[in-house]
């Protein structure tokens, strides 16, 4: 979790299908714009850079990544590669280097593309760790989407990925959350939910679903489901500084403010962190 989750709590969250989808950041509503070489050059919506492939919706929005911005070094490393690629004409050839543009874009915080360019080794060769590698791209761009409809179109291509890492290992509970937490953002939550249910059921200490189980409830005001939730995650892991944060919140929300104040106060020690001990103190000052 980022310090910016902390700083927004639990304020920008979009309404979907009746349950509310927590993004990482407060998006920035004027568009960003990257500076390569001294130019702007705005993107059109679903691209991280100008890689000359339509794997985003094409809508001519100008947009990209509101969280991260490509440094000088990047963009040249971006823009050689990408050379490379359009440039290669062996199959072999353009699947190393979609590998290398891969981990370009993704070292630059470049999600969306680096799972286009993962998706597209994972085609070329077939396999659980390719897809995962997809998957978990794909699935970071969707947790920085900026309109809840690049999250749905981001969190059908990171499901689809996961899904090809769930056939050949059913076991693998985070690629499952991780679906779930996809299907929340889409018109069907309570597919989403019923998974993260099945994998609490498989590893009640599966700190991931606890923690977006919580997160959900506090979302639609079931604040002593959030309780249960966020004390069972505590319980597995003490150190979980947001689990412990949270669940002040849900102990603050039903009523129990002795405990939430003590919970709050613990929380302020466990990290030294301007940001979260500024939310902290938000919460005790209304606790008073």
């Amino acid at each position: 979790m980022t310090r910016n989750q902390l700083i927004i709590v639990i304020v920008a969250i979009a309404l979907i299908a009746g349950i509310f989808f927590l993004p990482k950041v407060v998006v920035n509503d004027k568009e960003d714009k990257l500076a390569a070489n001294g130019a702007e050059s705005t993107l059109p919506e679903g691209h991280s850079a100008d890689d000359g492939h339509d794997h985003g919706t094409g809508t001519g929005a100008t947009t990209s990544d509101p969280h991260t911005k490509a440094t000088p070094e990047q963009l040249m490393e971006l823009a050689t590669i990408r050379t490379r690629y359009n440039k290669a004409t062996e199959t072999q050839q353009r699947t190393l280097l979609a590998g290398e543009l891969a981990q370009a874009y993704a070292s630059a915080g470049r999600y969306d593309s680096a799972g286009y360019y993962f998706e597209t080794v994972a085609q070329a060769r077939p396999g659980e760790r390719a897809y995962r590698r997809a998957g978990d791209n794909y699935f970071e761009a969707f947790t920085y989407a900026a309109s809840q409809e690049r999250a749905a179109e981001l969190g059908t291509k990171a499901r689809a990925m996961y899904e090809q890492v769930l056939k050949n290992n059913p076991a693998d509970l985070d690629a499952k959350t991780n679906v779930a937490m996809t299907y929340i953002a889409s018109s069907s939550p309570m597919q989403g939910v019923t998974m993260l249910r099945e994998v609490i059921a498989a590893d009640p200490n599966n700190q991931k679903a606890l923690f977006n189980l919580g997160i959900l409830s506090i979302q639609s005001g079931q604040y002593d489901k959030a309780v249960g939730h966020f004390q069972n995650l505590v319980k597995a892991n003490p150190a979980h500084v947001e689990g412990n944060f949270y669940l002040a919140v849900s102990l603050a929300e039903t009523g129990q403010n002795e405990e939430a104040k003590a919970l709050f106060n613990k929380v302020k020690t466990m990290r030294d962190d301007p940001a979260l001990a500024a939310s902290v103190d938000e919460y005790l000052a209304r606790l008073q």
